[in-house]
């Protein structure tokens, strides 16, 4: 995935807080100045001011995770903020042939934007290209599609980046060490996102040849396997530098297991940004020294994007008529010096 520059956690979101120059995409100008200008006033963008009403289909998977219902308020309270905008919410479901007919569901009901966050993007393609033959739009919420015919426009985090980032973060802290040694507590080994995630920290460890990676354990996202997972992590390795969890809700039973072992012989670096890894980033009393985000704000984008396409209108700071294709938000490294910025953002 391409990489982003930083950019506040106020640039993540598409309605008010419009998106600065150059915060996630950069606005193509003319060569001719006085044209460029003309155009740039006269774009019909989204705005807070009431406009066309617009009924906005949402279909998630099941919210059994902190990252998931955070995906699933972010767009609701989003909708509120839309005196036009009318939600219509699916229940959300990880089995994929549920989800598929509660996106039919949809469909049938004539919803004017879907936003898909798929269980399983490969599954669900054939569902998104249904929609997009009916004459619905389609907003692909970070699991993306098999086929960009599938979709309108795709938003989400990136995987990749969050690795690299990580990786450059335990990096920075490691490199005056000889011979530092770090290990890898991954999600579930069969997500794409998995895979994307480790190589962004493997190609990122690479600009330290001081540093080796000495273990891998794949987890399942969830505090009891990262507990367990951690433990014979910690068994196996009695001494290394950093540690790298994939997902703060599996961190949270890994926290568990480390303190268990009463082990405070290294630094521990998160992934996604919950609350519970902020709060104790911020009060530095444990081993986690930073959390890389995988920001569950990209709904409420979806949500303002899905509106500005139901409006046919463009994105509030930018030129362009129409929205972006696809949009990859950016995994930004929290720690003790900028967690208060952040921790607005942190889901439970």
């Amino acid at each position: 995935m391409p990489e982003i520059p930083a950019t506040s956690r106020r640039g993540l979101l598409f309605g008010t807080a419009a998106v600065s120059a150059g915060a996630l995409l950069t606005a193509c100008t003319s060569n001719e100045p006085k044209k460029s200008q003309a155009a740039t006033n006269n774009v019909p963008a989204a705005d807070d001011k009431p406009g066309k009403a617009v009924t906005i289909g949402f279909a998630g998977p099941q919210a059994d995770h902190g990252w998931l219902n955070a995906i699933n308020e972010n767009a609701k309270s989003r909708a509120k903020k839309y005196s036009e905008v009318t939600l219509e919410i699916t229940e959300g479901s990880n089995d994929t042939a549920a989800q598929i007919g509660q996106v039919q569901t949809l469909i049938n009901k004539k919803v004017d934007v879907l936003v898909i966050l798929p269980a399983d993007g490969k599954a669900l393609t054939q569902v998104g290209l249904q929609a997009m033959k009916a004459g619905i739009p389609v907003i692909n919420l970070d699991r993306i599609f098999a086929s960009p015919q599938a979709y309108r426009c795709w938003i989400g985090g990136d995987n990749y980046g969050m690795g690299l980032n990580a990786g450059n973060y335990i990096g920075e802290q490691l490199k005056d060490k000889p011979n530092a040694k770090v290990i890898e507590l991954a999600g579930l080994d069969n997500l794409e996102l998995t895979k994307q995630r480790t190589q962004g920290f493997d190609d990122a460890l690479k600009n330290y040849p001081t540093i080796k990676k000495v273990a891998r354990q794949a987890a399942e996202f969830t505090v009891e396997s990262g507990q367990a997972k951690m433990a014979a992590l910690l068994q196996a390795q009695s001494q290394f530098d950093a540690l790298w969890n994939h997902d703060d809700d599996q961190g949270v039973g890994a926290l568990r297991a480390i303190a268990q072992a009463g082990r405070k012989d290294f630094l521990m670096v998160g992934g996604a940004g919950a609350k519970s890894a902020m709060d104790a980033i911020k009060a530095d009393n444990s081993v986690l020294k930073a959390t890389v985000l995988y920001p569950p704000t990209m709904a409420a984008s979806a949500i303002d994007l899905a509106r500005a396409l139901g409006q046919a209108k463009g994105v509030s700071g930018m030129s362009e008529l129409e929205i972006p294709a696809s949009i990859t938000l950016y995994s930004a490294v929290v720690t003790k010096e900028n967690v208060d910025e952040y921790l607005p953002t942190g889901f439970s």
